[in-house]
Formats: C-alpha cells, structure tokens, sequence
C-alpha cells in the first residue's frame, strides 16, 4: 500500500483483472484477501463505469474462502442474515454487526490468552460472556425501536408495566414463538 493516508484504488477491469494503482500491478483475490489481513485499506472501482464495487470484492473474498473449507460463518447465521433482507430491521444489521466485530477484536487477545491457557470451558465461558454481551446489546437496540413506547418510557423509570399490558406482551411473545417454530419447520432449522 502506498504511504498516503487515501485508501489504495484497485481496478477492475471488464476482464475481470484487478490493478493496484498504488503499486501498479495486478493482484488476485489472494492478494486483496492479504492486504485486508494486513490492516492495507483500499477501495475497488470498476474502471470503466468508475462505481464503487469494494463491497461485491470483499463478499467474493468471503465467498471463495468459504469455498476453500474455511467455513466461518455459521450455516444458521447465513441463514439469520438472509432473512433480514427486506425486512425493516434490515437498516440496524449493518451497525449491530460493526459493533459486535469492534467488541469482539477488541476482546480477542484477552480471549486468545485464555483459549491457549485453558483448553475447556474457561475459553468456552469467555466466549459465551462475549456472545451474551452482543446478544444484551442487540436486544437494548431492538427495544428501542419496539412498538411497545409506553411500555419502554415505564421500564427506564424501573416502573413495572401495567399488569394488563404485561399479559398482552406475554400473549404476543407466545404468538411469536409459535410463528418462528412452524417458520423452523417449514424451512427445516429443527
């Protein structure tokens, strides 16, 4: 990568080539994939078009190295994550996502160190604490976007919501599980 601080503009051309304008060559996926791992910020642009297509690049990446057998992402999460196209939570993924990598590699040496120290279920429960962490916060995100404002302005005061309303979130939540185990059901997740 060159020593300005502007991110390395990679080309891609209609042949499917990439050149790196920084060290004027081509490059492969590889090498991209290598570059990202080593903290080299670039940005891709089709060269004839000049559109932005670093997003398409770096899921290529993803996809080819999940290709190779490094499977990384979870068949569930995959499966999670395409349902949230469309769909109006859709706009928060994005940032819930940044959120819990910025966490987790902030944490990863300290998980690093006990997963070599401790091969078992100290490592296990330091990643079960990270996950319960995102999950907690991921769910504070959520409620505030739920339909439920009364409800959310009475919990902040530590106010226990009304009785009747409780019983209407009870029946909902019940709905809910009911509708997301025929969902699993029908799309075989059991």
């Amino acid at each position: 990568m060159t020593d300005d601080a502007e991110p390395t503009v990679i080309k891609k051309y209609a042949n499917r080539r990439l050149y790196n304008t920084g060290t004027s060559t081509y490059v492969t996926l590889g090498d991209l994939a290598t570059m990202v791992k080593e903290g080299d910020d670039f940005t891709v642009v089709d060269a004839k078009s000049g559109e932005d297509i670093t997003r398409s690049v770096l899921t290529q990446i993803i996809f080819e190295q999940e290709a190779k057998g490094q499977n990384l992402l979870p068949i569930t999460f995959l499966r999670q994550l395409i349902r949230f196209y469309g769909d109006s939570m859709q706009t928060l993924v994005p940032t819930y996502l940044d959120f819990s990598l910025d966490s987790f590699v902030r944490d990863q040496e300290k998980l690093r160190s006990l997963m070599s120290s401790t091969f078992g279920t100290g490592a296990l429960d330091a990643l079960g604490d990270q996950v319960r962490r995102n999950t907690e916060m991921f769910e504070q995100a959520m409620r505030m976007f739920s339909p439920f404002a009364a409800n959310r302005a009475d919990a902040a005061e530590g106010e226990a919501p009304k009785r009747e309303d409780a019983g209407d979130l009870d029946a909902l939540k019940r709905q809910l599980d009911e509708m997301q185990k025929k969902l699993d059901r029908l799309t075989g997740d059991e």
